[in-house]
């Protein structure tokens, strides 16, 4: 910068002051708007994407309020209200831009490109899961997974690596992951998890039957699949 004159400088040093303010304001604003959205309203988002995924391989252009909140499960109104907090969609008797709306719905959710994701716990259940094929259909890629006995893991012919345990925080970190499978024993599930949400981890999908304590910026979501097997067997009668 030898040949810059004071001036030149110090109106250089504010225009990076003002892109630098003007970049946090914006994520600030993004990371409110994303929080002002109920977390069923999110849940839902996910479910009218499948739908709008399968109209557009049959090849159809638009649709009506009535006929993707059917598709969905919910009421029109409920659609309308959900797809609101993005924008006004849609025009009056032509209904919905299918592509458009997956596009829309898609950068709501963050998945214009693959998510990194890390499974931690890779025995019977999370074997299971690291032969999944459909995450990257969603936007998802299971880049590794992590176990305190990776050659019993490997053995398994997972195509998938399986790392040692101890490599976990190294590679949080290189790879910048912020999403994590949770499938390790109960015993060791909340000792694990600490240590995930010091590496960075922001969001957390949890087999583990256990209610993990977690700071309020992070995201938990509990699969208990014998708790779903005891709700789904009060009705059978």
């Amino acid at each position: 910068m030898r040949g810059y004159s004071l001036i030149a400088l110090h109106n250089f040093y504010n225009i990076q002051k003002i892109s630098e303010s003007n970049t946090i304001l914006e994520e600030e604003s993004d990371r409110n708007s994303r929080t002002d959205i109920p977390k069923k309203a999110i849940y839902r988002l996910s479910i009218y994407h499948r739908c709008l995924q399968k109209l557009s391989v049959n090849g159809q252009e638009t649709v009506s309020s009535e006929t993707l909140a059917k598709a969905a499960g919910v009421k029109p109104a409920q659609l309308r209200k959900d797809l609101g907090y993005f924008g006004q969609f849609g025009t009056r008797g032509l209904g919905y831009p299918v592509e458009l709306l997956i596009a829309t719905i898609r950068e709501a959710l963050g998945r214009e490109q693959l998510q990194p994701v890390i499974l931690v716990g890779a025995g019977n259940l999370g074997s299971a899961l690291l032969r999944y094929q459909g995450f990257q259909k969603e936007g998802f890629e299971v880049v590794a997974a992590f176990d305190a006995k990776p050659d019993e893991a490997r053995a398994r012919n997972l195509k998938i690596p399986v790392h040692q345990a101890s490599e976990l925080d190294s590679f949080i970190a290189e790879r910048d992951v912020k999403i994590a499978i949770l499938c390790v024993p109960v015993g060791s599930a909340q000792e694990v998890v600490n240590r995930l949400v010091a590496c960075g981890i922001q969001g957390i999908l949890n087999f583990s039957p256990i209610m993990l304590e977690v700071p309020v910026e992070v995201t938990v979501n509990n699969v208990d699949l014998a708790l779903e097997l005891e709700h789904l067997g009060y009705f059978i009668r």
